[in-house]
């Protein structure tokens, strides 16, 4: 079995890696923001609820990629198969690169929650970031079982502990935004609200899509994926609701505004500023399953990537106990790095990481357009709901977050363009176009 990814994993993992993928700080960080911008908790709910749909749409799309080209790497292995060596070649490698800066700067968030607890680690703060990040490396060494377990476990201790924080809202809150008269604005400010709110919404269920990098290795994925899948947002989506709820529940507008951390706040107000403690704890967990999953995931891009002849050759080795271990070595590496450069830089990297991970959306949603006409006859186990109208609609509406993105981030599209640019250099001067697939 050795250099062949292990067939191993099954439903629960799926509901757990998209858990672990996508519940982390922003559900904790957002709501005050949103809070600010809307102020109406029945529009807040609303637009929750519309990207939870966007997220279940996206799933019935990704099902039909994932399960019609089975390979590790999600978002690469559609585009490169659809769009050509190029386009499969820049999706890829901003997929991995995207999510080496968001370990590297999860990481560092981490050590600064950990900090918290413990004030005399503080001059170790990176030393303490790229620790939790070689303790990650050495456990994914050991295999993707052991690694799929722990994925397991993470997840399911994660759930419990937002499940018993929303209960202590709803027992102990007293009616918060609720019982109070707010008003959304208007006009302008509205707008400028909503897609305020949208893009940290957005932000919050990115993730929703992770357990379709492992197609490849699940035991029976025409049977399993769609549960795990669906099962796993609308799990994500229902925990995020009640979440909101009940910090809406349990906060004042003025308070809920202007938080930063409206999961700790709300804590605060119903027991005493001790509670803080415990939720650095949490946000600990919540953030060390991330890690856990991104160290999981990022690696298959670029062994997917390597075996298709472009990424360096030895990127394709798996170990003995089923990890592509080269990839993992190389991703991990390559996240220290980033912590070593600085946390500016690393927070740019942040910036420019968003927009691709949309633009990854997008051609993957773009994808399934150009296959059903360029392959009709491929073998399609599962088939998108409302084709071709349903792709469009995401393809439309992925766009328009990806311009938000950018005009959101405006000091970031000189960078943007940069790297594309580097990147097409690099594909023509190296050879990559004319390298065989294994």
């Amino acid at each position: 079995m050795e250099n062949k990814l292990w067939k191993v994993l099954g439903t629960g993992f799926g509901i757990a890696v998209t858990l672990g993928g996508t519940v982390g700080t922003g559900i904790l960080r957002k709501p005050g923001p949103i809070a600010a911008s809307l102020q109406d908790p029945g529009l807040i709910l609303i637009l929750w609820v519309l990207v939870a749909i966007y997220a279940l749409l996206g799933v019935s799309c990704v099902l039909e990629l994932s399960l019609s080209i089975p390979k590790a790497g999600s978002w690469y292995g559609y585009a490169e198969r659809a769009f050509g060596r190029y386009v499969g070649f820049l999706v890829g490698l901003t997929s991995w690169l995207g999510t080496v800066t968001a370990l590297g700067f999860g990481s560092y968030t981490f050590s600064e929650y950990l900090i918290i607890v413990f004030p005399s680690l503080s001059p170790y703060l990176v030393y303490c970031a790229i620790g939790i990040l070689a303790l990650l490396w050495f456990f994914h060494q050991l295999g993707v079982v052991m690694a799929g377990k722990s994925q397991e476990w993470l997840s399911g201790i994660k759930a419990l502990a937002l499940l018993i924080f929303i209960a202590i809202c709803f027992a102990y809150g007293d009616g918060g935004v609720f019982l109070q008269k707010t008003t959304a604005p208007t006009g302008l400010p509205l707008t400028t609200g909503i897609m305020t709110a949208l893009l940290s919404i957005f932000y919050a269920f990115d993730g929703w899509h992770t357990a379709s990098y492992f197609t490849e290795e699940n035991k029976d994925p025409v049977k399993s994926m769609p549960k795990s899948m669906f099962i796993g947002v609308i799990i994500v989506a229902f925990i995020y609701l009640l979440i909101n709820v009940g910090i809406l529940y349990s906060l004042p507008l003025e308070t809920l505004s202007t938080s930063k951390l409206a999961a700790a706040d709300t804590m605060k107000a119903l027991f005493g500023a001790d509670m803080g403690r415990w939720i650095t704890v949490f946000l600990m967990l919540s953030i060390l399953g991330i890690l856990n999953t991104q160290v999981m995931f990022a690696p298959r891009v670029i062994y997917s990537m390597s075996r298709d002849g472009l990424f360096f050759k030895q990127a394709e080795k798996v170990n003995a106990a089923g990890s592509p271990t080269t990839a993992t070595h190389l991703t991990v590496f390559a996240a220290c790095l980033f912590l070593l450069a600085g946390k500016e830089i690393n927070e740019r990297l942040s910036d420019i990481a968003t927009f691709f991970f949309v633009a990854s959306y997008l051609a993957g949603f773009a994808s399934l357009l150009k296959l059903r006409v360029s392959e009709p006859t491929l073998k399609r186990p599962y088939l998108a709901w409302g084709y071709p109208v349903l792709p469009w609609i995401l393809v439309i509406i992925s766009a328009l977050f990806l311009i938000g993105t950018l005009v959101t981030n405006l000091g970031s599209v000189v960078y943007v363009v940069g790297f594309i640019l580097l990147s097409f250099l690099i594909f023509k001067t190296s050879g990559l176009e004319y390298q065989k697939k294994a």
